[in-house]
């Protein structure tokens, strides 16, 4: 990281600040594709050469270039280098394909940076920035770019790499009977940028789906900077600062569990990022398998601890749910809900896996001493991956529901959170493999599974009728506000030092 003089005299931004700069963000009503995000950042370096610089970091799959764009700190001196002046903070957009919030909080947040000398000055900061890790998989995702409120045009368009396809899981890992070293390309590019910008403070920008805004928060940001600080005392007015910008801009606080349970809750809706060795412990402890076949590698802020990088996701989700931040006693068993939520993931993953049995039966019935099969179209590699996992969550939420542990009433927050879950995972995989089997032309069986998909999104739509859609500047501006803050916090951390 970078360590220098001079930053005890700065003032970082105020809670106040930050809080109306995230509502201040022009209103817009899409997303912008791939080729719009690249040319958008190509004329802000056009207008900017001396300011706004770009660095090659690689290509994807496809060819496609992936760029660093860098705006110097306020103390920047050239002959010293991009990281030496000030903090230096790196932000990856489109690390997971599905999720381009991100593209307008990175274009609005470099802006501001090129107009506003006083923000770039408060934050004493070399920001890089990565407009689309993934260019490839979110051209992938571009059919509901246009109309992103509509829930069922999104599913029917939704794409998200296999899990060892992914930018974000893609890292080195080594641990236990775990070993992964496949990096992409992709991945690579992303690894250059964090060995080259060696950032004090990282975000790869991420969003939800329904529900609630949360936060992870990795390890070396629960901690205070010195043994004179408890890290609780430390770090309780960016814990508070991150729990009032939803509510700020009309967007629930999610006060159900986090992704996964065994994630440590730090405040109501920020928990702590934990390790994927703490994950692999944990689903081991369960009695399954901590790393079956398809499992992925080590993610980008795990990569990012090697150079004591503070590391923040902040999940902002596209549809409100208003039971999101319901904590209050639902009237129902816990463990109840886990074990049916299992069985209706159970039978759904059954189901779908069934029918890719019968294509890959027909495929061999048809190339019965086949060469070697060409390389599968992304969709159905990506559906071979995922489908599984529908049973793999049924069986780990049976294991949990044996735990002393949910023996309770569930609020009605975790109630919402497991319907939530369960419409995610069935319209999201079973819609990807939907799209997948009518590219590859299996008609009879894209016909029956359109059918049974059809049921899914209905009795979604019956039971989440109250999600409301985010307007996109609102969701950007929640994720400029908690770049801020973290921006804030570091500065404030290191001044402290």
């Amino acid at each position: 990281m970078t360590h220098t003089s001079g930053l005890t005299a700065l003032e970082p931004l105020t809670r106040e600040e930050i809080l109306d700069r995230a509502a201040k963000l022009p209103e817009v009503h899409h997303y912008p594709t791939v080729d719009e995000l690249h040319a958008s950042f190509a004329e802000l370096a056009a207008q900017h050469p001396e300011q706004l610089s770009v660095t090659p970091l690689g290509h994807s799959r496809a060819g496609e270039p992936i760029l660093l764009y860098s705006i110097a700190g306020p103390e920047h001196d050239p002959e010293s280098g991009p990281t030496t002046a000030g903090l230096s903070g790196l932000l990856a957009g489109g690390v997971h394909p599905n999720e381009p919030i991100g593209s307008w909080t990175l274009l609005h947040l470099v802006r501001q940076l090129l107009q506003d000398t006083k923000l770039h000055g408060a934050l004493a900061t070399s920001f890089h920035v990565i407009p689309c890790a993934d260019p490839d998989s979110m051209r992938l995702n571009q059919g509901w770019f246009q109309t992103p409120a509509d829930r069922a045009r999104y599913f029917e368009n939704f794409y998200r790499p296999a899990g060892p396809e992914q930018v974000e899981w893609t890292f080195p890992f080594r641990y236990k009977a775990a070993h992964f070293d496949a990096m992409l390309p992709e991945t690579r590019a992303l690894q250059r940028a964090i060995d080259l910008t060696r950032p004090d403070f990282y975000m790869p920008l991420h969003n939800a789906e329904s529900g609630g805004a949360y936060y992870y928060l990795s390890d070396t940001l629960c901690t205070a900077p010195s043994t004179d600080t408890a890290p609780s005392s430390h770090l309780e007015p960016l814990h508070e600062l991150l729990s009032e910008l939803p509510a700020a801009l009309g967007i629930p606080l999610h006060r159900g569990e986090p992704e996964a349970a065994h994630f440590k809750v730090l405040s109501p809706g920020v928990f702590a990022m934990g390790t994927l060795e703490e994950a692999y412990d944990w689903v081991e402890a369960l009695g399954l398998d901590p790393f079956p076949e398809g499992s992925t590698g080590e993610s980008s802020t795990g990569y990012a601890r090697r150079h004591g990088t503070l590391s923040m996701v902040a999940e902002m989700p596209q549809w409100k749910h208003l039971l999101a931040d319901d904590v209050s006693p639902s009237g129902q068993d816990y463990a109840a809900a886990l074990r049916a939520q299992a069985d209706q993931l159970a039978a759904a993953g059954e189901l779908l896996m069934a029918l890719l049995g019968r294509w890959d039966a027909h495929t061999e019935s048809v190339h019965a001493a086949p060469a070697p099969a060409p390389t599968e179209p992304a969709l159905l590699r990506a559906s071979r991956a995922f489908l599984p996992l529908l049973g793999q969550a049924a069986e780990s939420q049976r294991a949990r529901s044996a735990d002393p542990a949910c023996q309770r009433e569930a609020t009605v927050a975790e109630l919402h959170g497991l319907t939530g879950i369960l419409h995610m995972l069935r319209l999201r995989f079973g819609g990807m493999f939907l799209r997948a089997l009518r590219e590859i032309a299996a008609k009879e069986l894209a016909a029956e599974l359109a059918e049974l998909y059809a049921d899914w999104l209905a009795e979604a739509e019956l039971q989440e009728a109250d999600l409301v859609p985010i307007p996109i500047k609102d969701a950007a501006g929640m994720q400029y506000g908690a770049v801020l803050a973290l921006a804030a916090h570091t500065l404030r951390r290191r001044q402290g030092e």
